[in-house]
């Protein structure tokens, strides 16, 4: 027996839409044994799926196939997880707060700013 990737990825909850899940797979997030797959790839018990989702990949092998939607504790079961664990969130990227009717940044707070996320070259 077999069930299409989307629909699996979605009935075990790994993301909260059918359409989130065809999108990561459209996108290239998806990966069963180790190769990208489309949102109709069909999948069985025994394979390892990698999906990267909400900032972090989730690596998990299938247990028991779903195609519709079950609740979190059946859900849990279906699967075993095999992700490493979250960053912890000291480490998580610090937000830059600006007060209420400041206007814009100027060039200097802009480049403050991007240095501080991350994009500056």
């Amino acid at each position: 027996m077999s069930a299409r990737v989307d629909a699996w990825i979605w009935a075990v909850r790994l993301t909260k839409t059918r359409s989130q899940a065809a999108a990561a797979c459209r996108a290239g997030h998806v990966k069963v044994n180790g190769e990208r797959v489309k949102p109709a790839q069909a999948v069985k018990p025994g394979d390892e799926v990698r999906i990267f989702h909400g900032g972090r990949e989730r690596i998990v092998e299938i247990k028991e196939l779903h195609t519709k939607r079950v609740g979190p504790p059946v859900a849990v079961e279906a699967y075993v997880d095999n992700s490493p664990p979250p960053p912890p969130r000291e480490h998580a990227a610090l937000a830059a707060v600006r007060d209420r009717g400041a206007g814009r940044p100027t060039k200097r707070e802009r480049r403050e700013l991007d240095e501080l996320r991350g994009r500056r070259p």
